[in-house]
């Protein structure tokens, strides 16, 4: 089957994807098609459902549920890496929180050759694309498509303790995580609204899906690229079984996230000859730094016992009380299944003569236990700390294993192999405990689950995050910006070498961001269409 012809074709319906096709057809000029390999995003009941995060995080309806290869930095295990496959991506699946990064992750990547991604410069998208209460007008936007709300501080009495504690330890209450800095103890800011989940299927797809310049393909897998000499000039895929191909007049863009867009590259001939090779693939362009550079926050889990009733939400989501919060969220939309898992979180520097944070603790006011592949609240009262440096260093590498589309690539993450990461890793669980052991918390607290009090020395508390340790969902990197040998995509983020082509999604990212990376992702996929845009009114200028 051979469909028309469009203006763009964009691969991947998820947080970048569904924002850039959305603000492509938005002038009604161009003909965009956008391609998602999952299912409905905005009126999937769980994906509404703040609370629903528990019912996709393991759903292969909804979720590629990948998993990585093991190796010594995860103790010989395979580690889960859910991806959201639906429309709205992992925006529709995620923990909803909203963190944008620090200043310096953005200049930082500018200093790496990567001309317009400066925080001066990405700031005024991160504004066009919120829709804030709070925070200053000078940082914060007002009316755009994605609304961002602050957790309720005082519905958690443990969480007032907690704020108490902290500024007892030098991290005071930071208002706005989001705002000119990050360091502090702080309530999420997420992409919740009216007790519904913000996703950019909600935000972005659902007000552009009766625009008749607008097609929206779902259950589309994409096989290749479709490349003529050095130009991308459509893309193969397969949709209800049957084979497809569509063609683009301009421009073919990849958002199919940090572990697919590397592996549609290679498919498509685009990567490491060798390895191409070895799978059977006739390499077309030579780019050695397709799927490699692979980087996520490496989070511990660390648990502690609460003592106190009625201080976390394993009180509330059990028997009558669960009744009484699903009746609460029926009629009002109010209460914990509306709101994020995880409420507040720190921001902390580990050593001194650093400049910024270095290091966050995110909580949640519960204990989880896994149940049949669901993570369901468990009858213990107490809290689960994620623990995570912030820009970790450990590379790592996501490269396919055949010429099979429907195969998962091999996800490497190598995780703990700089000492930087470790160094940071440990102290940031030792600030963890610094927390608990301090009053007011310390009278709530009662024994420390995981890892428990009994490991104390370096080597054994790394040993126990090797065999414990999961990630924050924050994949990264392997299709990276910049100038050097090892990038993908050059700050406009063309494909290096190859016209008609670009990648937009968090695959681009040459480092991670302070925190968690749908904000940016989002920010990717504004600053994308404004680049294509612009291209594409420079070139009917220079035509006219």
């Amino acid at each position: 089957m051979s469909n028309p012809m469009h203006d763009f074709i964009v691969i991947g319906a998820g947080s970048s994807g569904a924002t850039l096709a959305a603000r492509l057809s938005e002038n009604g000029q161009y003909r965009v098609l956008l391609l998602e390999a999952g299912t409905e995003g905005s009126d999937f009941f769980w994906s509404r459902v703040p609370a629903g995060v528990s019912k996709l995080i393991n759903n292969p309806a909804v979720n590629w549920c990948f998993t990585s290869e093991p190796d010594e930095g995860s103790g010989g295990r395979r580690i889960e890496v859910p991806r959201g496959m639906m429309l709205g991506g992992t925006s529709s699946i995620n923990g909803m929180v909203f963190m944008r990064g620090q200043p310096q992750d953005y200049d930082h990547w500018a200093q790496l050759g990567n001309r317009g991604w400066s925080w001066d410069e990405v700031l005024p998208v991160f504004k066009r694309m919120e829709r804030y209460d709070g925070g200053d007008d000078a940082l914060r936007g007002r009316s755009g498509p994605l609304r961002v709300t602050d957790t309720p501080r005082h519905q958690v009495p443990l969480l007032e303790k907690m704020i108490e504690a902290a500024g007892k330890i030098g991290l005071p209450y930071n208002p706005d995580l989001n705002g000119i800095r990050q360091e502090g103890i702080g309530m999420s800011q997420v992409t919740i609204a009216k007790g519904r989940r913000q996703s950019t299927a909600f935000a972005y797809l659902d007000p552009a899906r009766g625009r008749p310049n607008l097609t929206i393909e779902k259950g589309a897998l994409v096989q290749s690229l479709i490349l003529e000499g050095r130009r991308c000039v459509g893309v193969r895929y397969t949709a209800h079984g049957q084979p497809c191909d569509a063609r683009a007049a301009r421009e073919v863009i990849v958002c199919s996230g940090a572990i697919n867009s590397p592996k549609l590259l290679e498919l498509s001939g685009i990567g490491q000859p060798d390895l191409l090779r070895a799978h059977g693939i006739t390499p077309v362009h030579p780019l050695k730094g397709v799927g490699e550079n692979l980087r996520d926050h490496y989070s511990p889990r660390v648990k502690f016992e609460i003592i106190a009733r009625n201080a976390t939400f394993n009180d509330n989501a059990r028997g009558w009380r669960l009744v009484r919060e699903a009746a609460k969220y029926a009629l009002y939309r109010d209460g914990f299944l509306a709101r994020t898992a995880v409420p507040i979180r720190m921001y902390f520097r580990t050593r001194e003569g650093l400049e910024a944070p270095d290091a966050t603790i995110s909580v949640l006011p519960f204990l989880y236990e896994m149940v049949n592949r669901e993570r369901r609240i468990a009858k213990r009262r107490g809290i689960t700390m994620n623990v995570n440096v912030l820009r970790s260093e450990s590379t790592g590498s996501i490269h396919i294993k055949s010429a099979d589309p429907a195969e998962a690539p091999a996800i490497r993450f190598n995780f703990l192999s700089t000492q930087y990461d470790r160094d940071g890793l440990l102290a940031a669980i030792r600030k963890g405990r610094e927390l608990m052991a301090t009053s007011p918390l310390k009278e709530m607290t009662g024994q420390e689950i995981a890892p428990g009090a009994h490991i104390q020395s370096d080597a054994d508390l790394l040993e126990w995050v090797r065999n414990t340790a999961e990630t924050t969902y924050h994949p990264v990197g392997t299709c990276k910006m910049g100038q050097d040998a090892m990038a993908v995509v050059d700050p406009e983020l063309r494909v290096h070498g190859i016209e008609g082509l670009r990648v937009a999604d968090a695959s681009i990212m040459p480092t991670l961001t302070s925190g968690n990376t749908n904000a940016p992702c989002i920010m990717i996929g504004e600053k994308c269409a404004e680049m294509v845009l612009g291209a594409a009114t420079a070139q009917a200028r220079r035509a006219a």
